[in-house]
């Protein structure tokens, strides 16, 4: 038993490193998410819109038809068109595709302050776990069809159409992204983004456009400053300023709070800053970004019958690592322009760079000290370079209406880290891992008919990879074993197939068939395994190999468009090969037997009047496993059933303003329990309200978040060795957030 102990413990301190590099106090194999991209659509009449997005941008314009006083930031506020929710123009963004725009008034209205949870409640099936709550949702990961524990490396996170998932499997923070810098959310569900973006597109696309400032005032400022719950403290600054063909504008914010429990000290400033240059045939930007978080990580709090343990219970808000923490550093760059070449055709060249440093210590006992199989720290580095030209092309095609979009992505990503027993220590492993990604892609859509929408493409993408391990045997506190070299280079492909016909004005009918992927990670690269035989313990070599993940679906569903009723259903079959995971009884990476996802989602939305806005969602989210030892079981972390409703009232023209939302999800399996065996996490909702008003210049807000006081948590990993012993992270009851500015 000794062994095993002591063995477990090595693993858990090697393992959860990465994890905590990445600001994620669980064990690293056990809480890792993803990614997946494309976007919906939206009207946008503006020529810099073409550097945002791939897809086409041509959709309803019925807004909400309310200002937005307390979240509509300095700069120009044009393009941010949509339905306070779902979209549903007939044939807008990807053709085939179910998709969602979220505008900056549906954000500047919303009682919840993390874009995590704003996502959660305007998307249906859209489902979060978060491991720290409070009012800026660090780490909060969304999850797109149901991805569980893997939802951020499933899901394709892009800024203004360029993407930012990582090579890393820390992937994106969406709280490092200023709330006031957003003029649109536009959110494309399954595989359909693929074509276009590429890797990690599989359970779908996050694609955040910010404001730049054109065609706003010549100067324009606005400040904002509120307080709330766990001595949280935040401010926000937003400026623009446009003078002939040039603008420029800064968004920034930086928040610090002790958070609900101990040891869950976060302080994080953001910043974007942009110039642009814009004419009637030329489009130019450099956009700046930079942010910085400190986070402090609490910990599970364990469940253990076996022995009267009950900490969810006796100390909800304590702590057993009080001293472990993950500190990010993040810096990117980017410059591109959109040139008109001739009538209908546009050359659109951008690329950049980024770069992300990441700090993590963690330590099993209550004492910061480095000591053997309880203490690790990681210090990694990764460094991004792109570079994506492309050509779009609108015209006709044999008198059909027809737009061509293709182009080439080069991404040159390189990644080091120190893994070793504490700071300032000579390291175990020094990992080294370069990825080159080279791509070609095309996307056509031709209106075969007066009603009638029909797309198809297909991307073919080469990933390069070399990986070593230096590592150090005589480093202090060392037991593990080198990694085995790799180099690897393979070919993937991505197809798109979808259309759209209009039944008549009101009514649409939609579906698509594709095929997508996803390149394993370099943290699950480093967590491959075998890293120990089962039977003696001895330790084995990590190889750095895992296969690539692949997905193919099919979605058909129908949009419904009519006076004040918007409404927008779908159903979906996903098929996954290789999905990658982690194995909970050997401490390694591994590719797992087939997995299905299938479901349906429905958003609606009615404006009553110009006053009163109604909205819901519903979706049904299956995800289980289709072959091997746990056939027909259940994918951990993800809800079949999720519901969410919303109301705004303009209670007086805009000096007063009620927003309400409601969020319901059912239970869900625990992390490493794919068995089926343990008790479930329990099914929740939450209320939140929010009051706000604007009077001249001068806005305010008040929001009360889980309003009744549940005491939820919607994460927890079950134990390996002990039937009925669990950790759970804990979330905040009732919180409050007040905030007041003004625009100049």
């Amino acid at each position: 038993m000794s062994r095993i102990v002591s063995a477990a413990r090595r693993l858990r301190a090697g393992i959860v490193a990465a994890v905590f590099l990445h600001a994620i106090d669980l064990p690293a194999a056990f809480a890792q998410q993803a990614a997946a991209e494309q976007l919906p659509p939206v009207e946008v009449t503006r020529s810099d819109d073409q550097n945002r997005t791939r897809a086409r941008a041509i959709g309803d314009g019925d807004t909400t038809r309310r200002r937005a006083p307390s979240g509509a930031p300095a700069g120009n506020g044009a393009g941010s068109s949509g339905s306070g929710g779902e979209a549903v123009a007939s044939n807008g963004g990807i053709v085939g595709a179910a998709t969602t725009v979220i505008t900056a008034a549906d954000i500047a209205h919303a009682p919840s302050q993390t874009l995590a949870e704003i996502i959660a409640t305007q998307v249906p099936g859209a489902q979060i776990t978060t491991l720290y709550g409070g009012q800026i949702g660090a780490k909060t990961s969304v999850d797109l069809r149901g991805f569980g524990a893997f939802a951020t490396a499933n899901s394709l996170v892009l800024i203004n159409g360029r993407r930012l998932n990582d090579i890393d499997i820390a992937q994106v923070d969406l709280s490092t992204v200023p709330l006031n810098s957003i003029e649109r959310i536009e959110i494309t569900r399954g595989n359909a983004g693929a074509v276009l973006y590429g890797d990690n597109a599989v359970g779908g696309v996050i694609n955040i456009v910010t404001r730049n400032g054109v065609g706003g005032p010549p100067v324009a400022a606005r400040i904002e400053a509120g307080f709330g719950s766990f001595d949280t403290r935040l401010g926000n600054v937003s400026t623009s300023l446009n003078s002939g063909p040039w603008s420029t504008s800064f968004y920034g914010n930086a928040v610090k709070t002790d958070g609900y429990r101990d040891n869950n000290r976060l302080v994080q400033e953001n910043g974007v800053g942009n110039l642009n240059y814009t004419t009637s045939d030329l489009t130019a930007f450099v956009t700046v970004t930079g942010d910085n978080q400190e986070l402090r990580l609490p910990g599970g709090r364990t469940v253990d019958p076996s022995i009267g343990v009950d900490e969810l219970a006796t100390n909800r808000r304590g702590t057993s690592t009080p001293f472990n923490y993950a500190n990010q550093q993040g810096f990117g760059a980017m410059a591109g322009f959109t040139k008109t070449l001739a009538n209908g055709i546009d050359l659109i060249v951008d690329g950049g760079v980024r770069d992300k440093k990441q700090q993590g210590a963690f330590f099993s006992g209550p004492a910061p000290i480095p000591a053997l199989f309880t203490s690790t720290y990681v210090d990694a580095d990764l460094t991004t370079w792109s570079i994506t030209p492309r050509l779009s092309v609108k015209g006709s095609l044999l008198g059909m209406p027809s737009q061509l979009l293709t182009g080439l992505d080069y991404y040159d990503a390189s990644f080091q880290q120190n893994r070793g027993a504490g700071q300032g220590l000579a390291p175990w492993h020094n990992y080294d891992l370069r990825q080159q990604t080279v791509a070609g892609y095309f996307q056509h859509t031709l209106g075969v008919a007066p009603a009638t929408d029909v797309s198809y493409g297909v991307r073919v993408q080469n990933v390069s990879l070399s990986a070593r391990d230096h590592f150090d045997a005589a480093a202090p506190f060392n037991t593990d074993i080198g990694a085995l070299p790799l180099r690897s280079d393979e070919t993937q492909y991505a197809l798109h197939l979808g259309a759209e016909h209009r039944l008549n004005d009101m009514v649409s009918l939609f579906g698509r068939a594709a095929r997508a992927f996803r390149t394993p990670d370099v943290d699950e690269r480093v967590s491959s395994g075998p890293s120990f035989d089962p039977f003696t313990f001895a330790p084995i070599p990590q190889t750095f190999q895992l296969k690539t993940q692949t997905s193919q679906d099919v979605e058909g569903g129908l949009r419904i468009k009519g006076g004040g009723l918007q409404l927008q259903s779908s159903l979906y079959l996903m098929d996954l090969a290789n999905e990658i995971h982690f194995n909970p009884v050997l401490f390694y990476n591994t590719n797992l037997d087939p997995t299905r996802r299938y479901g349906s989602e429905t958003s609606l939305s009615y404006r009553v009047n110009d006053s009163l806005l109604l909205r819901s969602g519903m979706a049904y989210t299956r995800a289980v496993f289709r072959e091997g030892v746990w056939a027909g079981n259940d994918v951990p972390l993800v809800s079949r059933y999720t519901a969410s409703a919303g109301v705004t009232w303009n209670i007086w023209q805009n000096y007063v303003v009620l927003d309400a939302t409601a969020r319901f999800w059912s239970e869900r399996r625990m992390d490493n329990d794919q068995a089926g065996t343990q008790r479930p996490i329990p099914a929740n909702g939450t209320i939140d309200l929010k009051l706000s008003g604007q009077y001249e210049r001068y806005f305010w807000s008040l929001s009360v978040n889980n309003v009744l006081n549940a005491l939820y948590y919607d994460y927890a990993i079950a134990s390996t060795f002990t039937d009925g012993r669990f950790s759970a992270y804990p979330l905040p009851g009732r919180t409050y957030l007040l905030k007041a500015g003004a625009n100049f």
